[in-house]
Order: C-alpha cells, then structure tokens, then sequence
C-alpha cells in the first residue's frame, strides 16, 4: 500500500513539473522568465501555440495556457521590448502541430 502511494505522489509531481500554465506579469521583477517575441520563426528558441484548455497544455514542448490568476500559473512571464533583455525568445505558431523547441539548452526554463 505505501508503495502505491509514494508511486501516486510521484506520478503527480512529474506530471505536475512539466506543466505549461502560463500567467504574464505586469512588471519583470514579478517574473520567473523574461520573454521575448521574435518576428520570424528561426530567430526563437520555442515555437509556442496558445491552447483553448489547460488540459492540453501538458508537456515542455511549447504548447501554453494562458491562466487568469498568478497562483493559477506554473510559470510567470513578462515580455520585454528589446530581445536582448529575454531569457527565452519565442515565436507563435498558427497550428499545434509546429510545436517544439530550436535551442534545447534554454528547455530547463520551463521546468
């Protein structure tokens, strides 16, 4: 019985980790990532698609969920005017299936 539990609470917490629920902040001290949006799609580290459900937002692989609430988010953003002011620079995507991530060093941001 203990080893289901612990294999439970487990299971949650990684689920949990790779989560997208994002919440953009007003001021970049409030922020976990500072966030860039580039104009052309080779210039980003992650191509980014805004899902309708949080439910579909489960991976690091770039599909995010824009929450209502900050304690509703996994991740705090705040987007900057200049790309050189970003941790991560982003581009948005017509479709879900354009997902996916360019520079895999800058992944562990969103863990």
């Amino acid at each position: 019985m203990k080893t289901i539990s612990f294999q439970l609470v487990v299971i949650f917490f990684c689920v949990k980790s790779y989560s997208q629920k994002i919440f953009s902040v007003d001021y970049e001290n409030q922020a976990h990532i500072k966030v860039f949006v580039v104009q052309y799609e080779n210039q980003a580290d992650l191509k980014v698609f805004k899902v309708a459900y949080s439910n579909q937002a489960d991976q690091n692989e770039g599909k995010w969920f824009f929450v209502d609430y900050a304690n509703q988010a996994d991740k705090k953003i705040y987007f900057v005017k200049y790309a050189n002011q970003a941790d991560l620079k982003i581009y948005f995507v017509k479709y879900a299936n354009q997902v996916g991530w360019l520079n895999n060093s800058k992944k562990q941001l969103l863990y």
